[in-house]
């Protein structure tokens, strides 16, 4: 037995060293060849195509980019927001300068800006800061620079600070009237006198003051603000809060009033619960807010975004502060609260808030600062825009998720839909021949000869508004589906021409298959190669279509996005030069999109090409 084993290892030797596996490295290309079928084949030859592979990750990355994101980051059609209008990519809007971090004396929240000021009375700005081309926030005013400033108040347009001498100062857009002080202020400012103002405030287009005499001084665009204050209240205003247009006033017994001459809106009509024993006040947009001395709150206006919404509170509110649609409120545990609208995060409250000591809280527009005893800044609400915004205020990187998974998804069922009918017709097409493939091919060159975007013009003109936008999307699937299929009609009657004359199918036939069998289930598999490069570059076109139709204004119309209306809205020349962001992402990500794809389209035929396999 010995011997036996002894005298066959050196026959296991040859054999190994003729036909065996011993390492990877000692195969040739035919042992490799077959040993694999041939779809691990071109698997192989597909993995070792570099710029397939590559087109193969972005676009995974772009297709899970527009399945996931649009579920996270929601869309909201009738969403528009001027204050937030052709913003440039940042995400610096809360973010303060070194040299004020540890030293804050007052913050205020603008629209896309912070303005903030030093213990040491010097102002600070950050954010987007550019009103229009030629103004911009951060340039400021040489006399303020040099002044000791003690308090700021951000608006729309324009910024208002006060320095210790009771001097007021004011930046930014002056059109309106923004700028124009009453004379009182710019009276006492001209004779050194100081009328000791404690609170200043600024709005949409109108600025206030309040001294500690307790008057009331207003200014800015008289023709859409309320400006105007009743002699009856002056001399007893302690503190007031600015809405869009309008304005309420806490008077020193704890009474809230509307002291201005527009009484018909609908902060106007204060609620009897707000009316007295008041201890704070505050405003958003278009609804106010008092808290009494129980930490009972009242809200009262035309509530939109959920102001009325009060949240149940551990302990008593003692300050409250507004944003555009969102409340803050510092209870006297020390804990902060904030309710209405949350777009943009601020009306959550983050845990490092709810964990830090807070001393006193900033609210504005979309943004909250919470000052802790330890002089740290704890932000939360709108850091700023990835990929900017467009001319009504919304999140381009919004509408690129929402618009890319429409776009794909048009592509895509336009593609699935040529692919069926132009399977079956090219299938019964190339394997039955005669009467029955004379008569498919012409009906094919007839479609074929149709050309589509003239069509889907006339079509989309046909039919204007009589369909609704998600109708107008099926339409175009449908449409775009039906007139794309004699392409790959074409390519599977060729392939099947070539493929019925193989033994494969004589023995098939011998054997009784029925012929529909014989094209779809024998046939097919063996020409399914070609029909997936086909149905790859095929996607890539019928995305291109899609958003051709929609740039053209013919296809899915605003405010649904897709990334062919969304290069639409930039289809001018001040965009192009001014608002880059508007047309260049989308633009981007179109075309690498379209671009992967095609990539992976023309791996796929190298690897299923036993002629373009490397030996």
């Amino acid at each position: 037995m010995a011997k036996e084993n002894k005298s066959s290892r050196p026959r296991a030797g040859l054999l190994t060293r003729l036909f065996g596996n011993r390492n990877k490295a000692q195969r040739s290309f035919m042992e490799e060849e077959q040993l694999q079928s041939p779809g691990r084949l071109a698997l192989r030859n597909f993995l070792h195509n570099g710029l397939g592979m590559t087109g193969l990750i972005i676009f995974l990355c772009i297709f899970l980019f527009v399945l996931i994101a649009p579920s996270i980051i929601e869309l909201d059609l009738g969403y528009q927001d001027n204050t937030q209008s052709n913003v440039p990519p940042t995400m610096s809007m809360m973010s303060l300068p070194d040299e004020l971090k540890g030293h804050v004396a007052d913050i205020a929240a603008g629209t896309t800006y912070g303005v903030g000021v030093s213990d040491e009375g010097k102002v600070y700005t950050w954010g987007y800061t550019k009103i229009t081309s030629t103004i911009d926030l951060a340039d400021i005013p040489e006399e303020v620079q040099q002044a000791k400033i003690v308090q700021v108040a951000a608006g729309y347009d324009h910024i208002v600070a006060l320095d210790e001498n009771g001097g007021v100062y004011v930046w930014g857009n002056y059109r309106l009237g923004q700028a124009d002080l009453p004379s009182e202020i710019s009276g006492a400012m001209a004779r050194g006198s100081n009328l000791d103002i404690v609170q200043i405030e600024a709005g949409y287009q109108f600025s206030a003051a309040v001294t500690a005499d307790g008057d009331l001084y207003l200014w800015g665009n008289s023709n859409m603000c309320d400006l105007y204050v009743r002699r009856a209240y002056q001399g007893n205003i302690k503190k007031v809060a600015l809405t869009t247009y309008s304005y309420i006033a806490l008077l020193n017994d704890g009474t809230v009033v509307y002291a201005g001459a527009q009484t018909d809106n609908a902060v106007a009509s204060i609620p009897e619960s707000a009316a007295s024993n008041i201890v704070d006040i505050a405003s958003t947009g278009t609804t106010c807010a008092a808290v009494d001395s129980e930490g009972n709150i009242t809200v009262w206006g035309s509530s939109s975004h959920g102001e009325t919404n009060i949240p149940e509170m551990e302990s008593a509110p003692v300050e409250l502060y507004g944003g555009l649609y969102h409340y803050t409120a510092l209870l006297e545990n020390g804990d902060v609260v904030s309710w209405g609208d949350n777009t943009h995060g601020q009306g959550v409250v983050p845990a490092s808030v709810e964990e830090g000591d807070i001393e006193t809280v900033y609210a504005g527009f979309y943004q909250n600062y919470a000052l802790t005893t330890d002089g740290e800044v704890e932000t939360w609400g709108l850091r700023g825009y990835v990929f900017g915004t467009d001319e009504y205020g919304r999140d381009i990187l919004n509408r690129i998720a929402n618009g890319g998974r429409v776009t794909m998804t048009v592509g895509a069922i336009s593609v699935i839909i040529s692919l069926t009918i132009g399977i079956i017709l090219g299938g019964i097409s190339g394997y039955f021949g005669g009467w029955l493939d004379m008569a498919i091919m012409r009906i094919a060159e007839v479609v074929g000869g149709l050309p589509f975007i003239p069509f889907a013009m006339i079509l989309s003109a046909i039919i204007g508004t009589q369909v609704s936008v998600e109708q107008r999307m099926y339409l175009i699937m449908v449409v775009l589906g039906v007139l794309s299929w004699p392409g790959t009609c074409r390519l599977v009657r060729a392939q099947i021409l070539s493929q019925r004359e193989q033994e494969y199918v004589t023995a098939a036939k011998a054997m009784g298959v029925r012929e529909v069998a014989i094209v779809f289930r024998h046939i097919l598999p063996n020409v399914l190669s070609m029909i997936l490069v086909t149905a790859t570059l095929d996607f890539a076109t019928c995305m291109l279509t899609e958003s051709t139709l929609s740039y053209l204004g013919f296809g899915i119309s605003p405010p649904t996005p897709t990334w062919g209306n969304m290069l639409t809205g930039a289809n001018n020349s001040v965009v192009i030069q001014q608002y880059w962001w508007r047309w260049v992402f989308p633009a981007a990500i179109f075309g690498i999109c379209t671009i992967c794809i095609n990539l992976v389209g023309d791996a796929l035929r190298d690897a299923f090409d036993p002629k373009s396999a490397e030996r």
